[in-house]
């Protein structure tokens, strides 16, 4: 659901089975929003460096990740996506904590990994 022009409904998938919906304003990081909603995530960097905030896309759907100092168009492909420094551009789905997923896709396509 589109709550106007420069609002998105972000659907967080918690690893408890827990659903949560949030407003997320266009230039607003998903991170952000959630904590401001009373929900904590991972992060650690919140420079979209760590993948500690790694999220996975459920269902597609568009985002602008260029706030992040290292995300790669592989990352886009499989759908992962950084919670601390991703806008959204439409309705998502996002399951969270999927840090280990994400440093398991970049150590499988070659490239960095931190913390891992």
């Amino acid at each position: 659901m589109t709550f106007g022009s420069n609002t998105f409904e972000v659907v967080l998938l918690l690893p408890d089975g827990e659903e949560r919906s949030i407003q997320v304003g266009v230039n607003e990081h998903i991170w952000d929003a959630a904590f401001d909603s009373g929900i904590v995530l991972p992060a650690l960097c919140h420079q979209g460096r760590c993948l500690t905030c790694a999220g996975r896309l459920e269902n597609g759907g568009e985002f602008d990740q260029s706030d992040s100092v290292s995300y790669y168009p592989q990352d886009r492909e499989a759908g992962l996506v950084l919670l601390c420094t991703a806008k959204p551009r439409s309705p998502l789905r996002i399951h969270t904590h999927q840090q280990t997923e994400m440093r398991q896709h970049r150590l499988e396509q070659g490239l960095p990994a931190p913390y891992s």
